[in-house]
């Protein structure tokens, strides 16, 4: 069994910085040559300059939560496209609405890494759970899957009964997906009698992995990883089994910088996570992700040398994930568009019995059933995800500006 994807993830950290920055000019000037939007913003830029990560630092952030205005205003990908869009394989829409393009295998190399690294060979039957409609992870992993040589089963989400027996009858030895949708494979099988013991390993993402799930895994017979990545970047870090942080991937430059600013910080300091990437279609340059992770010291012992993230650790704006797809203000106040009986209206996001649970909180001197279930109806519509509607007295939610309340612990 081969231990690492590569050699690149062996590499020296000096030989990987210096072909990084070698390259680093290269793709500015094409992203300033091909995509409008780069053209705009790097009009003063001399690409030729941006060969340091001091030089890149002095690069204008591109903010993932500023993409929703920037496609509509351009629209359909908001002048980032840097081919013709008849040279894009798929085009993705996530939750806002924001649209996301995918070019070729060749992009999902950093998807491969992490499902290498969690242990999955050429050979092995992967059942996929993330989802193929519209949002792009379930295709990410498909190919990924394929890049490694494994057989995939495309099973999407939800239908839990037909994925078991689906499970029982095909016999993979391998879950991708979210933490959460396994739990419920794996209870639901419980207590049924359904046999699903041909799974033993898995890698999760799209959700936080607390400690406290992962062991309920480890119990059940399953080792089980997970990456980090976005819509509009792939994977960005994965685990590898030392389970020492998140290793960066291959194809990347990250930056920790101060919230609110494109300011790296230090070693050690927590900051919004910014990549930059190498893809001709689509070149992201300095694009801030909105979540905040930091560096860890060191390398890991699992023999990789690429620089490691403590993983997720919160969001630098109240735009949050619950059950794998972002919950954005903009759409708390659509619901409330479409109810204006509504006064305040606050979305608390927490985690009860080891899964993400959504509340509605709303004031209203109008409460009744018919009104919750009509506002539960939207919120499914508008975020794509569940959530429960708590009606309280108008003037009892505190004013302080707050859309979105994430309480759920960083590491339960």
């Amino acid at each position: 069994m081969t231990e690492h994807f590569d050699p690149l993830e062996t590499r020296s950290p000096e030989e990987r910085e210096g072909t990084l920055m070698v390259a680093l000019p290269t793709q500015v000037a094409y992203a300033k040559a091909n995509a409008p939007f780069y053209a705009r913003l790097l009009a003063d830029v001399d690409p030729a300059t941006i060969n340091s990560r001091t030089a890149l630092a002095d690069l204008p952030i591109t903010r993932k939560s500023a993409l929703l205005k920037t496609q509509q205003a351009a629209p359909p990908l908001g002048g980032l496209l840097a081919v013709p869009l008849s040279q894009v394989s798929h085009v993705y829409m996530s939750p806002g609405p924001i649209f996301e393009v995918d070019t070729t295998a060749a992009g999902h190399q950093g998807a491969a890494r992490a499902m290498h690294a969690a242990g999955f060979r050429a050979g092995d039957i992967v059942y996929n759970t993330f989802s193929y409609h519209l949002t792009p992870a379930g295709m990410m992993m498909d190919a990924s899957a394929r890049v490694l040589g494994c057989v995939v089963v495309p099973g999407g989400v939800g239908n839990t009964e037909l994925q078991l027996d689906a499970i029982e009858a095909i016999r993979p030895s391998g879950y991708v997906g979210t933490p959460s949708f396994l739990k419920i494979l794996l209870d639901r099988a419980v207590e049924q009698g359904r046999n699903v013991s041909s799974l033993h390993r898995a890698l999760v993402g799209a959700e936080a992995l607390p400690a406290i799930l992962r062991e309920g895994f480890r119990a059940r017979g399953m080792s089980v990883l997970q990456c980090y990545g976005t819509a509009d970047l792939g994977i960005i870090a994965y685990e590898s089994e030392a389970l020492e942080g998140m290793i960066v991937d291959e194809g990347i430059i990250l930056e920790i910088v101060r919230p609110g600013t494109g300011d790296p910080v230090g070693e050690g300091e927590v900051g919004e996570i910014v990549v930059t990437t190498f893809n001709r279609a689509y070149p992201l340059l300095r694009f801030a992700t909105g979540d905040l992770s930091t560096i860890l010291p060191g390398q890991s012992s699992c023999g990789r040398t690429n620089a490691r993230i403590r993983g997720w650790m919160g969001r630098a704006d109240q735009r949050t994930k619950v059950r794998g797809m972002f919950v954005d203000p903009a759409q708390v106040a659509a619901i409330k568009k479409h109810h204006p009986e509504l006064g305040r209206v606050r979305l608390v996001v927490d985690w009860v019995d080891q899964a993400d649970v959504m509340i509605v909180k709303a004031e209203t001197a109008q409460q009744s059933p018919e009104l919750a279930r009509a506002v539960e109806s939207t919120v499914q519509a508008l975020c794509k995800v569940r959530g429960t509607v708590e009606f309280v007295a108008p003037g009892d939610l505190p004013n302080d500006g707050k859309i979105i309340d994430d309480v759920r612990p960083i590491d339960t």
